[in-house]
């Protein structure tokens, strides 16, 4: 009888055992199930299908890598990445940097990545671009003409740009929002504004190819880079970065991390980064690699709480 109440007791505590495992077992594995996939959001800088179609093979590799699994979507403005950090609406994302800051501000989700341009540049600049033929060769000229950005949270095409329009007491008598940094270049090769703000890359440092965001539009307009020119640029920006949720479990957050290295070493990957982002793969970063936007910000006199609040 007493081996028997010990063997009792102890069956009792690995039953016990076994379904406390089993059941931390299932909440840590449920996020990555089919019922529950990993919700990712790609960055709406580009034409929707572009980026719908890399989304493909992206969830593709890393459900075949993994067993995870995962659904991709292209929100309609970097403003509903932030907010869908807030809501649950989003596990991980490729955004923009400044997406990202305010992501990081208000919900406190966490850089683990970020994309690497051409030639190994880490960092990028916004530009301020019009047509060859609107005799608009200084920022000056640009007082009283009608001005494209991309979008109100967008750090090349708008907030450092409007930094640097402000700083110099420049004020357009009109301003629009392109949503995408192409849309934006067409609306300046069109005529349709006079100046527009987008993102700036610098050339192939081997070839000397052109990498702004001009090269979006150039299989549909073979000129642009004639017809539309570069008229100044910004301070550097750090590069966009992959984007966790805040609380996200950290060993699910390392595989897809290394997942996504491994994809974008392959050709697939390399091709698939390049055609959607025009860069050439990623590299880990932290959130500290994004304090020099917060400073940049300051300088400009800019108050990161004052613009969270616009935001909302």
């Amino acid at each position: 009888m007493k081996y028997a109440a010990i063997y009792g007791l102890i069956l009792l505590l690995i039953t016990l055992k076994l379904s406390c495992g089993s059941f931390f077992t299932q909440t840590d594995n449920s996020l990555g199930s089919k019922e529950n996939p990993i919700k990712l959001m790609l960055t709406p800088s580009v034409e929707a299908n572009k980026v719908t179609t890399s989304a493909d093979s992206l969830v593709s590799y890393l459900h075949n890598k993994t067993g995870l699994y995962f659904t991709a979507t292209v929100p309609t403005s970097f403003i509903v990445v932030v907010e869908s950090f807030g809501s649950g609406a989003v596990d991980m994302a490729i955004t923009n940097t400044f997406s990202y800051v305010l992501a990081h501000e208000k919900y406190g989700a966490e850089a683990a990545m970020m994309v690497l341009r051409r030639g190994g540049e880490k960092t990028y600049r916004g530009q301020i671009i019009t047509h060859i033929e609107n005799n608009i060769n200084s920022l000056q000229d640009l007082a009283g003409k009608k001005f494209a950005y991309v979008d109100a949270a967008s750090t090349s095409g708008y907030i450092l740009p409007k930094a640097m329009l402000e700083k110099n007491n420049i004020k357009p008598s009109q301003v629009v929002f392109g949503g995408k940094h192409d849309n934006v270049v067409t609306m300046v090769y069109q005529k349709q504004v006079d100046a527009g703000a987008t993102y700036y890359s610098a050339p192939d440092k081997k070839t000397h190819e052109p990498l702004d965001a001009r090269i979006r539009v150039q299989t549909q307009f073979p000129d642009v880079f004639e017809k539309v020119k570069i008229l100044e640029l910004t301070e550097d920006i750090p590069n966009d970065p992959v984007v966790f949720r805040s609380g996200m479990n950290v060993d699910l957050k390392k595989i897809i991390t290394k997942t996504l290295m491994d994809f974008q070493a392959t050709k697939t990957g390399h091709d698939v980064l390049n055609a959607t982002y025009a860069v050439e793969g990623l590299i880990p970063a932290t959130d500290k690699d994004y304090d020099v936007l917060r400073t940049i910000i300051k300088q400009h006199g800019g108050d990161l709480k004052e613009l969270l609040t616009k935001k909302k």
